[in-house]
């Protein structure tokens, strides 16, 4: 039995070889896997020694050749190829452990283009997917904890037909996924956007999770090693629905300059408020709705105190996402044991697309990363500046929440909110009816437009002040007309937030 052993991730490859070796297997390999199985006195022949050719170009062509491939692409029951072997006097290989030119750790750092081009594997890819194709008679093996499982296989009579097929398949994704990442990368430096007909996307790393939405639904989160940029420093480990809160929730921090605290449950915001500081802030945040913040997320764009701290511990929460943690604070909140804690990494970036699966395909879209086009007063009434800072307040918040979305808000602070609503007028009652505080004076933000006036109507009643909405509806002016008959300003936007 041959195998050709040829890995950039060197972990556990030496106690694989060795009980190759022990198992009678001829190993051959190239350039550090060989220097390194050679160091540690195992038994090893050089690629070159096979093909009778020398490495070449920097080593660019180490493997490509007839004897190396045609070892491993031979279909041993047909005798045409058999044929073809003996003829070329070429030997099968049963065994190819290979894995690949470590490019995203490259990318991570301030490669030069020439570094990023030395990086692309040639030979790597085509020996994984020449043994893959030929899993019928080739064991193909890209992953260190996989080898195990093929050292157990073959000390109990050979691998099983089943076992190489799983490891084909893993073979191909790989293969796949390293193409995709390289395609991404390069993308991104032509710096313009052209057709793309197919659409592939690359994320490392799998990471089983405990189930999905529902427990009886299974679920895996795919990523960096950080999931949403945070490095989490206490409590259990993030479930699906943890990780999709935390997502919104840093999304919608991220609107904000002033201390912040955004309140949020089940993927939608349940109290914002911006203050002078995050204590009063997160104290004004819960003030808005302190019932639907029972197990639910808060996030705070700077670090928590001593005096913060003790204020999130007397809610129950399921995560606290934050700039950092005081010491003190930290012991204090780290006693919650399930109590997830989360530090923002200050340099995340947030992806600009946004992917979404549909029966039969995905949906790709840009971010949403706008927030104003304009700013256009349309009402005879015209708003004052602590208006103007409630209204951009209030369309930051409704920005995040689902359609149909109104934000009740006055001083800096949601005081109802009407989210996901299959009508406007719907969306508005909510808003009102929900809100803990008079609304007379407050403002109020709409993701799209107000198809009838009676949401001006019902605003009206309730002291509504100012409303700020994209427009562009072809009831626009009785809708205006409405809000100049109650002394409402009415601001246009331009822009619509949906989001479903």
């Amino acid at each position: 039995m041959r195998a050709l052993i040829s890995v950039s991730n060197k972990e556990g490859i030496t106690e694989l070889a060795l009980k190759l070796r022990q198992l009678k297997v001829e190993i051959f390999s190239t350039g550090g896997t060989y220097e390194l199985l050679k160091s540690a006195g195992i038994k090893v022949e050089k690629v070159s020694d096979l093909t009778g050719f020398e490495e070449i170009l920097d080593g660019r062509v180490k493997t490509l050749h007839p004897r190396i491939h045609g070892g491993i692409l031979a279909d041993l029951s047909n005798p045409e190829h058999l044929r073809a072997l003996k003829e070329h006097h070429i030997e099968p290989i049963d065994l190819v452990i290979v894995n690949l030119y470590p490019f995203r750790e490259v990318i991570k750092g301030k490669p030069t283009y020439h570094e990023v081009i030395e990086n692309i594997d040639i030979g790597g890819p085509t020996l994984l997917r020449a043994a893959a194709k030929n899993h019928r008679h080739v064991t193909v093996v890209v992953e260190p904890e996989d080898y195990d499982k093929v050292l157990e296989a073959l000390s109990s009579g050979g691998v099983t037909a089943a076992l190489r097929k799983k490891l084909a398949v893993k073979a191909f994704e790989h293969t796949a996924n390293y193409d995709t990442l390289i395609g991404s990368y390069l993308r991104g430096k032509i710096g313009e956007t052209f057709e793309q007909h197919h659409y592939n996307f690359s994320y490392p790393g799998a990471r089983p999770l405990r189930y999905g939405e529902n427990p009886h639904q299974k679920a895996a989160y795919y990523g960096d090693e950080n999931p949403v940029g945070c490095q989490q420093l206490s409590g259990k480990e993030l479930s699906y629905n943890n990780l999709n809160d935390t997502s919104r929730a840093l999304q919608l921090l991220g609107e904000f300059t002033l201390p912040t605290a955004v309140n949020l449950k089940h993927g939608n915001p349940c109290g914002v408020a911006s203050a002078k500081d995050l204590l009063t802030a997160y104290q004004r945040a819960r003030e808005a709705d302190p019932a639907s913040l029972f197990g639910g997320v808060v996030a705070l764009n700077g670090n928590v105190d001593l005096a913060l701290a003790r204020e999130l511990s007397g809610t129950f929460l399921e995560i606290v996402i934050a700039g950092g943690f005081d010491k003190e604070a930290l012991k204090v909140l780290a006693k919650k044991k399930n109590l997830r804690l989360l530090k923002i990494d200050p340099h995340q970036s947030i992806e600009t697309t946004e992917i979404r699966s549909v029966l039969g395909g995905i949906l790709v879209q840009d971010r949403d990363q706008h927030l104003l086009e304009k700013f256009e007063v349309v009402t005879r009434e015209k708003p004052t500046v602590g208006l103007i800072d409630d209204l951009h307040f209030a369309y930051k918040v409704v920005k995040h929440q689902n359609s149909n979305a109104v934000c009740v808000a006055r001083d800096l602070k949601t005081l109802g909110l009407g989210t996901g609503q299959v009508s406007r007028i719907f969306a508005t009652q909510n808003s009102l009816d929900f809100s803990l505080e008079d609304t007379r004076g407050a403002v109020l933000a709409s993701d799209a437009f107000f198809p009838f006036r009676d949401a001006v109507d019902l605003m009206a009643e309730k002291g509504i002040k100012a409303i700020i909405q994209p427009g562009g509806s072809i009831r626009d002016q009785e809708v205006i007309d409405a809000c100049n008959e109650h002394g409402i300003v009415m601001i246009f936007t331009g822009l619509r937030h949906f989001k479903h």
